[in-house]
């Protein structure tokens, strides 16, 4: 079990360091550079290969092996980094977002067949749980990794080394897995083959999505992902950028925001677990999404002290750390929401279910982050958080009706067993 945690968990990892390095890293660094939060907000489409990864999904499970696709496409985002160990930021802009964008695509195959993987290796509850940890954190871990560690490399050794860097990390783990002895038994091929009597449905694309939307609770859960992180997307987004043109250096915002606070999500996305197991998801999300908006109230009154100051420091850490926090707590609810809402749908059609509802839940991540730094040179940084704080509560009152008569009312009454 411990091998097959160490392979899940590594994989993950460098599957975080792409969404590292654009949630965290790149904004701080073209920020430094001058550029606008208007283009920087932009950064955001880059993600967008991750919207379509449902479309090439079939590909990965019906063609060659779960460890050829898993050493081609992190071989890929090494060759990727080297690329981009020969540019520059600032002469070479379309060129860094091209490489970027690569690296979202290569990522999101990655994650269909290490998802695949999981599913294959992972037997009884016990192993599931710890695999649902290792994702997590191992992804997470990379986040921080590229995100926080890699900031402080980038503003003593230059962009180009960072790359280089990275790219040897990703041969290690390219190699890693072209010899890992878990993958030895290719259990993963008979899920190729169990697919392959469902194919009557891909010859009527409609009845799939018909039978998808019919599924109880989809419509509710559909709308719920889509909207749940608006808020609290543009303010985890837009608040770093806010301090740095205020009150802090780029290392002191890497080590705050992309080390201390991600620590916070992890922790949060593994309490998520250890409370589901004690309440109900009805009655914890209700509390937690209340939590969510009276800290964005604090965060947004911080906006008004723009004089630096260690008091004013202290306050914004413990922003930030709070809000990634209950983040990612929200986010281990919201993926076991979906994966309840999944088990409704007939057995032929769950994973294409499950795959639905997480394309959604990262367009509307991505929608709105990328339209969050234009609409603060907009309006300016207190208007834009006021909107996010509005935003923010619409959703817990969401979640708050759907406990009370909607689709998470079953949810607030049951037990965990």
């Amino acid at each position: 079990m411990n091998d097959k945690l160490v392979f899940l968990g590594l994989l993950y990892f460098v599957q975080g360091i792409p969404y590292g390095l654009q949630s965290s890293l790149l904004p701080v660094y073209l920020r430094g550079a001058g550029h606008s939060l208007t283009r920087i907000g932009l950064t955001k489409i880059l993600y967008f290969p991750w919207v379509l990864k449902v479309l090439w999904a079939p590909l990965v499970d019906r063609v060659g092996t779960k460890r050829l696709w898993l050493v081609a496409t992190v071989s890929g985002l090494a060759l990727t980094c080297l690329s981009s160990a020969a540019l520059s930021p600032e002469a070479h802009i379309w060129g860094v977002a091209g490489t970027l964008l690569a690296m979202n695509a290569l990522a999101s195959v990655q994650d269909i067949a290490v998802d695949g993987a999981a599913v294959g290796l992972l037997k009884g509850r016990s192993e599931l749980g710890l695999g649902n940890t290792a994702q997590v954190v191992g992804y997470k871990a990379g986040s921080v990794f590229a995100g926080g560690g890699l900031l402080a490399v980038i503003d003593v050794a230059g962009w180009g080394p960072m790359f280089m860097l990275l790219a040897f990390v990703y041969f290690g783990v390219a190699l890693f897995v072209w010899g890992a002895p878990v993958l030895d038994d290719e259990l993963l091929r008979g899920q190729a083959e169990g697919r392959r009597g469902v194919q009557s449905d891909a010859v009527h694309p409609w009845r799939v999505w018909r039978k998808l939307l019919s599924v109880p609770g989809t419509p509710w859960t559909m709308i719920y992902v889509l909207t749940y992180k608006l808020g609290e997307q543009g303010a985890v987004t837009m608040f770093p950028l806010f301090l740095l043109d205020n009150h802090m250096t780029a290392r002191e915002l890497g080590f705050w925001n992309g080390v201390i606070a991600m620590g916070f999500s992890i922790c949060g996305s593994s309490l998520g677990g250890l409370l589901l197991s004690q309440f109900s998801i009805g009655s914890l999300m209700r509390r937690v999404f209340v939590m969510r908006t009276v800290s964005m109230v604090f965060q947004s009154s911080l906006l008004t002290v723009l004089e630096p100051s260690p008091l004013m420091k202290v306050m914004a850490v413990l922003s930030l750390s709070v809000q990634h926090f209950l983040g990612g707590l929200i986010t281990t609810l919201t993926f076991t929401t979906m994966m309840h809402c999944t088990q409704r749908a007939e057995e032929s059609v769950q994973a294409t279910h499950y795959s639905f509802l997480s394309t959604l839940e990262v367009l509307g991540k991505l929608m709105f982050s990328a339209l969050a730094g234009g609409l603060v040179d907009w309006v300016g940084y207190p208007t834009a958080f006021l909107l996010f704080l509005v935003l923010s509560a619409g959703t817990a009152l969401h979640v708050w009706r759907a406990t009370d008569t909607g689709a998470l009312r079953e949810q607030l009454k049951e037990q965990p067993k």
